[in-house]
């Protein structure tokens, strides 16, 4: 793991591997460790570059609410330390949203785009009031908060099937400090509809969902790329396609690297 300062904070990465870059940013209650499975695969033909998100794994809080485009900016000052002009972007759920944060932001250094078990979406109203139902229960009870969010987040038949992996997932949630939990859904409450970014960039993207994703909603996440040229790939699974896809998941991902 490696270390740079931004605004103060101690932003943790990491690199391996030479080639085309490709940056895979973790989602809410998780870190770069997510991505441990996935980085020998990649880095056999390419630059792969992990980053822990503000106040997720060993990266430091920067204040009480980190919205989508901070997160953006802390990716970028570590691109920059690395001199990487050019990646290709795998966000998976909060790291999509960071992703299509950074694409606004950065245009130029997009090469291509992944949308795992994500939505360019902004929240709804109703969303935005489960946020704030969210922040409330944390607060009040930040282990039975983290354990719930994490089993929800795979499909039923997975619960009983992935026990270790679940625990595991947990294990590595409850790390996150309770200001980094609140900071991160204040900042995916109030983030911006990134819609357009879908139908006018143009370089290659890709949404991988899970059929059965309890956070998402299958069918309505789909209907966003209708008229686009992003591509579609649907797994028969929950939320945490990365754990209950692996195999599937590595080798869609090699093929859209492969094609860039």
């Amino acid at each position: 793991m490696n270390q740079i300062q931004f605004k103060n904070t101690s932003i943790s990465y990491s690199d391996t591997g030479k080639g085309t870059a490709i940056v895979l940013l973790h989602g809410f209650l998780e870190t770069q460790k997510m991505w441990d499975n996935y980085i020998a695969p990649f880095a056999n033909k390419n630059r792969v570059i992990t980053v822990d998100l503000l106040g997720h794994g060993k990266t430091e809080c920067l204040g009480y609410v980190h919205s989508m485009e901070d997160n953006a900016d802390a990716v970028h000052a570590v691109l920059a330390e690395l001199r990487i002009r050019k990646a290709i972007f795998v966000g998976h759920s909060m790291g999509g949203y960071v992703a299509l944060a950074f694409a606004e932001l950065y245009p130029d250094t997009v090469k291509g785009m992944v949308l795992l078990n994500s939505t360019a979406k902004a929240d709804s109203d109703e969303r935005k009031l489960n946020r704030d139902r969210a922040i409330k229960a944390v607060k009040q009870s930040y282990k039975g908060f983290v354990s719930l969010a994490i089993a929800n987040l795979f499909s039923e038949k997975n619960r009983e099937k992935l026990v270790e992996e679940i625990e595991n997932t947990k294990k590595e949630a409850l790390k996150t400090p309770l200001q980094a939990i609140v900071a991160s859904l204040e900042g995916m409450k109030t983030r911006a509809d990134r819609e357009a970014l879908l139908h006018l960039t143009p370089y290659p993207k890709m949404l991988i969902l899970g059929e059965k994703d309890s956070v998402l909603g299958y069918k309505e996440t789909k209907e966003q790329i209708e008229n686009t040229d992003v591509k579609l790939v649907t797994f028969p699974d929950g939320h945490m396609s990365h754990i209950e896809n692996q195999e599937e998941l590595t080798k869609v991902l090699l093929q859209f690297f492969k094609k860039i």
